[in-house]
């Protein structure tokens, strides 16, 4: 059975949480008609989409559908339920809310987080905003079957509910996750079961995830997609996570580069092994070390993406290069070639010695350089921007002809730059 249901008001929407949960390696079916499929069908399935074309059918009719549709995949083995909604409330939100919350039981709560940041649709003070624009003043609000006269979230959902909502803003959750958990608190203790949620980027939907997971709520995740996804990372490990697995290499030491890897680290499944870099630079310690790594790295379990990354990226590892410098009469240039090479060789005999290794990202011009070096490739055939100073392709010829590469300056991107850079090769290789 699987581990995640959503139920959806339409077809398209199930099709693209589904889209969401497979950027992850989950196994996702959306079923139309459980009476059409054989049990043995759906015993791998990680995550089932459901839709009950609900959204412009009156609300008690949607009600209806969803408390059945919710009574059908009710189980012990399901994890995260999710009641998908249109993007920009339209349709029955509040109604099949209480339907699955009716269905699962009183010690279930409701928690709404219609933001769909890569989309463009966040909710902050309580409004929803479509590129910027209040929902009610785009042109879709004046939808013929399901129009929006409002953009306060809370406004709809109280017109729509018979259970008691509260809305938490910004200023909670920007003050991280042991405030939020104070204020859901608060609200639980008032009698509230839909927590209305602000949500601007995916870092505020991973404070609310933790937040909701360290307080052991039963909770229905209600949004367009990347709230339930991001609930089914933490909760969920994928019953097939595929043969194809991804390498990354970090040696860069921007202060950027840290934010990137802890966010990645805290919302993917990653095998992340640190590298001492100090240790590169002795001779009686360099070997050791890079077998240490190595081992480590090939001792991944069922994870699909291992990183190999330099303590560098804590400022209380940093090393004082101009030691060294003056100890082999070199320039800096040389001394960080050394760390550099120590990372190509690392990547070198990791994917020499296993070969479900299919794709690969380093972060750093420098070490870029290196893997091209110890790799003999003749160049990377280039196919396509990721981001913005981040671009896809495959090595030209050498010892890994055709691997996949990913490779982003060390000081560029937003927070989720490199989650965004391992979610796009996962797409390449599994999808």
């Amino acid at each position: 059975m699987a581990k995640c249901v959503v139920i959806a008001d339409d077809l398209t929407g199930a099709n693209a949480t589904g889209g969401d949960l497979k950027k992850m390696n989950y196994k996702a079916y959306t079923v139309m008609n459980m009476d059409g499929i054989e049990p043995d069908v759906l015993k791998d399935c990680d995550c089932i989409l459901y839709p009950t074309d609900s959204r412009g059918v009156d609300a008690a009719i949607a009600y209806d559908r969803v408390y059945k549709a919710a009574e059908s995949f009710m189980s012990d083995e399901v994890v995260v339920y999710g009641k998908r909604i249109d993007s920009t409330l339209r349709g029955n939100c509040g109604s099949e809310t209480d339907a699955i919350l009716d269905c699962l039981g009183d010690d279930y709560i409701a928690v709404v987080a219609p933001c769909s940041p890569a989309s463009g649709r966040v909710v902050i003070g309580g409004y929803m905003l479509v590129n910027g624009v209040p929902l009610h003043r785009t042109d879709i609000a004046s939808d013929p079957k399901c129009p929006i006269h409002t953009s306060e979230v809370a406004k709809i959902f109280k017109k729509q509910t018979v259970n008691k909502t509260a809305s938490i803003y910004m200023k909670h959750i920007s003050k991280g996750k042991d405030a939020l958990i104070t204020s859901i608190q608060k609200h639980l203790d008032k009698g509230a079961r839909i927590l209305l949620m602000d949500c601007v980027t995916q870092e505020d939907l991973d404070v609310i995830a933790d937040a909701v997971l360290e307080m052991g709520l039963k909770f229905v995740t209600v949004d367009p997609g990347p709230f339930t996804a991001t609930m089914a990372r933490r909760l969920i490990a994928p019953k097939t996570s595929g043969n194809d697995k991804i390498l990354a290499v970090v040696g860069t030491v921007n202060p950027n580069a840290k934010i990137q890897m802890e966010y990645l680290w805290r919302i993917q499944r990653v095998h992340n092994i640190f590298v001492d870099s100090k240790k590169l630079l002795e001779d009686e310690s360099r070997k050791a070390e890079i077998d240490r790594v190595i081992e480590e790295a090939l001792d991944y379990g069922d994870h699909s993406v291992v990183t190999i990354t330099g303590d560098g990226i804590y400022p209380d590892n940093r090393i004082d290069f101009s030691k060294y410098m003056t100890k082999w009469n070199c320039s800096l240039d040389e001394v960080t070639t050394r760390i550099n090479e120590a990372f190509a060789e690392i990547a070198d005999r990791i994917l020499e010695q296993d070969k479900t290794f299919k794709g690969m990202y380093t972060s750093g011009g420098d070490v870029t350089v290196s893997v091209c070096r110890r790799f003999e490739a003749a160049g990377i055939h280039l196919h396509g921007e990721v981001l913005p100073l981040a671009v896809y392709g495959e090595f030209i010829k050498g010892k890994y002809n055709g691997l996949k590469i990913i490779t982003k300056g060390g000081s560029q991107g937003d927070v989720d730059a490199i989650s965004r850079c391992i979610l796009y090769m996962k797409e390449k290789l599994y999808i």
